[in-house]
């Protein structure tokens, strides 16, 4: 194993210093591509210095975190994560409450939690950060006690995850949720009872359900504007379009920046929310569509987990 000295940076305020010394490891869902590939990071990481970190492949991300959990044990402090939201997401809950520092390598298709944190998909600037970036830490968020690093939902915005398949998404990109989400304009609506912080705040129809702990969520569309990771709370959204042309309407301000102005959107914060819903619905967590539940419970961690971002971003 090999520890690199990253260059030293004056802390800002927030923000916690760089550690002189760290031992490294990757887990990679070999699945992923980004730049040259996982060849092209082994050579930018031997050029930094770092010739032979712990080094973890899996082919899917639900067993990247018995890797990371590998990784800790033996030592890691940082841990660089290639793949997509639904990779992190698996990461992130191996990696919350530890002393170990995530560093994302956004080698999936959409990347929302990296693209939120100003990291690029160039890999070799993404290494960078990761080796010699601020340091910063995060809330998480858990949903029926899974924790999730950019956003989960439940209803349309879940179907819509769930539609864009891989193979679609390889083929079209992002737009594969465009793609989805026009085929998933009808879905059924459902009733549903929302208490956050303990008191009841919605009660009525909902066509779908999302929670935010950034401020883009899939398809690119910036549905919690001055949503932040690092502010203890979590953004949460309720839709009530259930036409067609009533889902055309709130896209549309969506696209704009607007969906708080629409009126079959409403949007608060909390830190603890139950939802009872009348009927099982599907829900995701950072692109990942689950089981269908009835009852969902979602809390937010506060500064669980510590991530490499780039300075302008600290």
């Amino acid at each position: 194993m090999t520890t690199i000295a990253p260059v030293e940076t004056p802390p800002a305020a927030d923000e916690e210093a760089s550690p002189r010394t760290s031992t490294i490891a990757v887990v990679a869902n070999s699945s992923k591509t980004l730049g040259g590939g996982l060849p092209e990071l082994r050579r930018i990481l031997a050029r930094e210095g770092v010739s032979d970190p712990i080094w973890h492949e899996v082919a899917k991300s639900r067993d990247a975190p018995e890797r990371v959990r590998e990784a800790l044990e033996a030592g890691a402090e940082l841990v660089f994560v290639w793949g997509g939201d639904g990779m992190v997401q698996r990461c992130v809950g191996a990696l919350a409450n530890t002393p170990a520092t995530l560093a994302v390598l956004p080698a999936g298709t959409a990347n929302l939690f990296a693209s939120n944190l100003n990291i690029p998909t160039n890999l070799e600037r993404a290494v960078a950060i990761g080796l010699h970036g601020a340091r910063k830490k995060f809330d998480i968020g858990r949903m029926n006690g899974e924790a999730f690093a950019g956003f989960a939902g439940a209803g349309f915005e879940a179907l819509m995850v769930r539609d864009a398949s891989r193979k679609v998404k390889g083929r079209i990109g992002r737009a594969a949720y465009v793609y989805s989400g026009a085929k998933n304009l009808g879905a059924k609506s459902f009733m549903a009872r929302i208490d956050v912080d303990g008191k009841r705040w919605y009660e009525g129809t909902a066509s779908c359900i999302l929670f935010g702990n950034v401020r883009t969520i899939s398809g690119g569309l910036e549905l919690f504007k001055g949503a932040r990771p690092d502010d203890g709370i979590l953004d949460l959204g309720v839709v009530t379009a259930d036409t067609r042309v009533e889902w055309m309407r709130t896209l549309g301000k969506a696209v704009r920046g607007k969906a708080r102005k629409s009126r079959f959107v409403k949007t608060t914060k909390g830190r603890s929310v139950k939802i009872k819903m009348s009927r099982k619905v599907l829900y995701e967590v950072d692109g990942g569509a689950r089981e269908k539940k009835k009852t969902l419970r979602v809390e937010v961690e506060p500064g669980a987990v510590t991530v490499c971002v780039p300075e302008s971003s600290a």
